[in-house]
């Protein structure tokens, strides 16, 4: 199926899928749009011309990137008048991803929105808090605690393969010997 739509003074004949370089509209990169101004509407076995419109279409799409095109220089000279003015422009576009096009007045789907992070959650029973570990803040209690780390006893009965495992694993390289760690977790655990 496919459809000629208008938008920004300019038709384009889109598909299902089909990636598409428009003038700018005022929306996010994820959002989604829907052009109601659909010139026509055609298939294999069927084309529908509007007049001007046609009636109960339209074609939604995710916006993909907003941008702007390279920069185009205006240069005006008088001759023999010693003017000139230079300026250039770049013109600011939007990027979408043709996802559907409704005939019959449907409506859009609603996208399944994400699901919203929890806050803060509190600390499971039984955990310490390895922030009082110096050097070690909430972003890095995070992933020791996404490899199964939660508490001093554990951070002090660490070998040195499994810190190498846990460093490589988690992406903080070194941190553990720089830091001290393992001795701060000891004496922390003995408290």
């Amino acid at each position: 199926m496919f459809a000629v739509i208008k938008t920004g003074g300019k038709q384009y004949t889109v598909a299902a899928d089909d990636l598409l370089k428009i003038e700018k509209v005022s929306a996010e990169a994820g959002e989604t749009v829907v052009f109601d101004e659909v010139l026509m509407v055609g298939s294999d076995a069927d084309t529908t011309i509007g007049a001007p419109t046609v009636e109960g279409a339209s074609v939604t799409a995710e916006v993909v990137e907003q941008g702007r095109d390279r920069k185009i220089i205006i240069f005006k000279k008088r001759r023999r008048q010693n003017s000139r003015r230079r300026n250039g422009h770049r013109q600011a576009f939007t990027t979408v991803k043709i996802t559907d096009i409704l005939t019959g007045g449907a409506k859009p789907a609603k996208k399944a929105a994400a699901p919203k992070k929890a806050a803060a959650a509190p600390a499971a029973e039984g955990s310490d808090d390895l922030k009082k570990l110096q050097g070690l803040g909430p972003a890095i209690e995070k992933k020791l605690n996404a490899a199964g780390i939660s508490t001093y006893a554990q951070i002090a009965a660490l070998s040195a393969e499994d810190i190498a495992r846990v460093e490589e694993e988690q992406g903080i390289k070194g941190r553990f010997e720089r830091d001290n760690w393992v001795e701060q977790a000891k004496e922390l655990a003995a408290k």
